[in-house]
């Protein structure tokens, strides 16, 4: 439970912040026929540019459902090896900006809410994706298995490079939950 708070606490100061962006950073554009029915389910982190909410967090997940009223339950989950202890926060997104496209804006605290922009996806199985939070200072590489081909991350990389996102700042998420 503490960790939890402690993921929330973290969470709750960055959303304030980026509550009024929920739009994609200038010259990042989501991708189109973005499908939410297809979206929802597990999705890995391979990689991810460094946050403290996050900072090192191991076998993260996000998992997506959908609410009642429509929008979608995110669950993020994440385990963290110095404390031995699991993290998690649940939020909610709601779709923003042209319907149809992976723009969305996602909230863990109240009424703040940040852009997600996905900006690549793989359109025919859903099986990765390249995520933008609201400036190129967020960056998510996610899959649905803990691994991903390496044509499938080299062209998630090399299409981030090219919209100026700092690639060479990826952390690379070990997938393994370590022995405590």
């Amino acid at each position: 439970m503490m960790a939890k708070l402690s993921l929330l606490a973290f969470l709750g100061a960055l959303i304030p912040g980026l509550s009024a962006c929920t739009s994609p950073p200038r010259g990042v554009t989501p991708v189109a026929d973005f499908d939410t029915s297809r979206y929802l389910g597990v999705w890995r982190e391979i990689a991810r540019f460094d946050h403290r909410f996050e900072r090192g967090l191991v076998a993260v997940t996000a998992t997506y459902s959908r609410n009642p009223d429509g929008s979608l339950k995110v669950e993020n989950r994440g385990f963290n090896p110095e404390t031995c202890e699991w993290k998690e926060a649940t939020g909610r997104a709601v779709s923003t900006g042209t319907p149809g496209t992976g723009q969305l804006a996602v909230s863990f605290f109240g009424p703040f809410y940040g852009g997600y922009t996905v900006f690549a996806l793989d359109q025919r199985e859903y099986q990765w994706a390249a995520v933008s939070g609201p400036t190129r200072n967020y960056l998510w590489i996610l899959a649905r298995t803990p691994t991903l081909a390496d044509d499938a991350r080299d062209r998630l990389v090399a299409e981030a490079k090219s919209l100026g996102f700092a690639t060479e700042n990826l952390i690379w998420v070990p997938q393994e939950v370590p022995p405590c």
